[in-house]
């Protein structure tokens, strides 16, 4: 389709929407404009009825089919889910919706809300590739409309209705939009309908690069195994429609961020702002840091595509931050069994540290015992005297704060 043409397209899509929901709202947000010396604003995706952009694709797909479809059925873990069943109910037709059987309890309940008796939820596999057979499995038999969570013109051609928006609602182009990626669906409309009129940062977690690898193969590859825990943009490989276009995007212009250093943005929007953003709705975010020096005295616009962000994870989120930021540490510790070495260990600690965890991992008859070991600290230069001191007293220990593999076992 011509850039004119979808331009259109995306703009009728638009239009229609508004009988369904009023335009999310760009916001300048103050804090992050006077740090990043730019005009900085939030496309709050967030706070959409169902919490994130995936709707507006959905109602895009199911109204150009309504008249012949009304069995429409998708695969999906979040976002996707809820808004397929928010627009069931909309448009009246039956909706059943496959999810994994892993997916946490408080999705699944969300989705039978905004779907309520239009939507039937089946929970099939341990993996989403099961879940997604599943759903393709039972398309064929019955004959119904399978809703793609991004690999569809009409589905991009919908999620593009976020720059309809953005255009009007900022009066003029902005000079870059900041976007996040799984599938491509939002960038794909976004640019669509931009074109080269701004300039674009897309942004991937470092655990589910699909883009970057696409752009590298020149083709999407799958890039098993991924990181689910941005699970918004964990995506194993991007679709050949939203490739189409974004094949051209300059390799330079994507960008990968860790898992733990997303999860500063969330802590920070959420004590800050106020803001409740799921890790993928941080992406964007947490990006400006990487691009200061492009964007000083620019006006820019940054997709907060979601905030479904389930509280039972901020302890984690808080753990992954600490980490990052370099706070918190844990240490496999060699403790000498013999009177005063605690009193000992203890009085290295500093007035601003604070022991997290300590945890005997191993007891024995050996002249030393190994300790499990977790300390927060209110600056990262504070480990470099604790650590000084441990070793000047002759402690002998590891630290294991980024070694993933003990970190999945031990913390």
């Amino acid at each position: 389709m011509r850039a004119s043409a979808f331009a259109d397209a995306a703009r009728a899509a638009e239009r229609d929407m508004r009988a369904v929901f009023p335009p999310t709202p760009l916001l300048r947000n103050d804090h992050l404009s006077e740090r990043f010396g730019a005009d900085i604003w939030l496309k709050r995706e967030d706070l959409s009825p169902v919490r994130s952009y995936k709707l507006r694709g959905a109602f895009n797909a199911m109204r150009k089919v309504i008249a012949e479809k009304d069995v429409f059925v998708c695969a999906s873990a979040g976002n996707h889910a809820q808004g397929v069943a928010f627009m069931c109910r909309h448009f009246g037709v039956r909706g059943v919706i496959f999810m994994p059987v892993t997916t946490p309890q408080q999705k699944v309940q969300k989705t039978r809300m905004f779907g309520a008796d239009h939507v039937d939820i089946r929970l099939v596999g341990d993996y989403f590739d099961e879940t997604l057979a599943a759903a393709q499995a039972f398309c064929a038999a019955e004959g119904a409309h399978f809703l793609s969570p991004f690999d569809d013109e009409d589905v991009i051609e919908g999620q593009a209705s976020v720059a309809v928006e953005i255009e009007a609602q900022l009066g003029r182009y902005p000079d870059r939009i900041v976007l996040p990626v799984g599938g491509g669906g939002l960038s794909a409309g976004v640019r669509g309908y931009f074109g080269d009129a701004v300039q674009y940062t897309f942004v991937e977690p470092t655990g589910a690069q699909s883009l970057g690898a696409a752009l590298d193969a020149g083709r999407p590859v799958d890039v098993s195994p991924i990181n689910s825990f941005v699970d918004g943009a964990a995506v194993a490989k991007l679709g050949e429609r939203t490739f189409a276009r974004l094949n051209d995007v300059v390799r330079q212009d994507v960008l990968h961020l860790s898992e733990d250093r997303i999860c500063t943005t969330i802590i920070e929007m959420l004590n800050v702002e106020g803001i409740v953003l799921e890790p993928a709705g941080a992406l964007a975010i947490e990006a400006l840091s990487d691009l200061k020096a492009e964007i000083l005295g620019k006006t820019i616009v940054c997709a907060a595509s979601g905030g479904n962000f389930d509280f039972e994870r901020l302890p984690e989120v808080k753990e992954r931050a600490q980490r990052y930021s370099g706070v918190k540490k844990y240490f496999i510790l060699r403790m000498p069994q013999r009177p005063g070495a605690l009193k000992e260990f203890l009085s290295i600690l500093g007035p601003d540290d604070d022991i997290a965890r300590f945890e005997y991992l191993k007891k024995s008859a050996r002249n030393f015992g190994s300790v499990l070991i977790g300390i927060e600290t209110t600056r990262p230069e504070n480990f470099m005297r604790f650590l000084a001191e441990l070793d000047a007293a002759g402690f002998t220990y590891t630290d294991i704060t980024n070694d993933e593999t003990l970190a999945q076992f031990v913390i």
